[in-house]
C-alpha cells in the first residue's frame, strides 16, 4: 500500500518520510480545507524529495472554501503550476467547478494544459459535484489525462469510514480513473480502509505520527 501524506510544511516531510510515508501530498492550511504553500516551501520541498527519489505532489488550491474560481485566481492557479513545473515537481492535484457544482470544463482545459509534463490529480472538489454530474466528470477528467482523484466520499469534517459505500458506488462509475480515500485515515484504520475500498494508495495528514504544528 502506498502512503501518500498530507503535509503542511517543509519540516515535517523528513519525519513523515521516516515514519512510513512513501509519497508526499504538500499543502497549506489543512485545516481549511487545504491551499497552495510559499514559493519557498515549494522550493526545498521539491529538492529534498528530488534528492530522496521520492515522489511529490503539490496541491494548488488559491483559497480555501469552494472551487468555483473567477479569473484572477484561475491566473494564480495557472502561474503556481507554472512554477511547479519549473521546480520539477511530479504530480500536481487541483479541481475547478461552476457554481451549479459541476465541473468548470473551460477552467480545468487551462489548468491542465499548464500542468503539461507533470501528473495531474483531481483533488477533493470532486466531493462538491452533484451526483448527477459526476459520471460526465469521470468520463471527462479520464479521457483528458487526469490520473487519479482525491475524495473522502463526503464533507471533510464527515468520518471516512462512514463514507465506504459512497467511496465504492464513485468508484464503480470508472475503470479509467482511480479513486484515491482521502483524509481522516489513521495507521489503525488504513489497512482497513484500503481493503474495503480495494485502494493500493491511500492519501491523509494522520496515515503516519508526525508533530502538532
Amino acid at each position: 500500500m502506498i502512503k501518500e501524506v498530507l503535509v503542511e510544511n517543509f519540516t515535517n516531510i523528513p519525519t513523515a518520510i521516516a515514519n512510513g510515508a512513501t509519497r508526499i501530498l504538500l499543502a497549506d492550511n489543512i485545516a481549511g480545507g487545504t491551499t497552495t504553500v510559499s514559493h519557498g516551501v515549494l522550493t526545498e520541498g521539491a529538492k529534498y524529495m528530488q534528492d530522496q527519489g521520492l515522489s511529490l505532489t503539490a496541491m494548488i488550491k488559491p483559497r480555501s472554501g469552494n472551487f468555483n474560481y473567477n479569473d484572477l485566481e484561475l491566473k494564480i492557479m495557472e502561474r503556481d503550476l507554472f512554477t511547479a513545473q519549473e521546480l520539477g515537481i511530479d504530480a500536481v492535484s487541483f479541481g475547478a467547478l461552476t457554481s451549479a457544482k459541476r465541473l468548470d470544463i473551460e477552467a480545468m482545459e487551462m489548468l491542465i494544459g499548464a500542468a503539461q509534463g507533470m501528473e495531474v490529480i483531481f483533488n477533493h472538489a470532486f466531493d462538491e459535484i452533484k451526483p448527477e454530474y459526476k459520471q460526465e466528470a469521470l468520463d471527462w477528467l479520464a479521457e483528458n489525462d487526469v490520473t487519479r482523484i482525491l475524495s473522502h466520499g463526503g464533507p471533510l469534517d464527515s468520518n471516512i469510514k462512514k463514507n465506504i459505500d459512497q467511496l465504492n458506488q464513485d468508484k464503480s462509475f470508472t475503470q479509467s480513473i482511480v479513486i484515491t480515500p482521502f483524509e481522516g485515515i489513521d495507521p489503525n484504520d488504513a489497512k482497513t480502509i484500503a481493503e474495503q475500498t480495494n485502494s493500493s494508495i491511500l492519501t491523509s495528514s494522520t496515515l503516519v505520527p508526525l508533530p502538532k504544528n
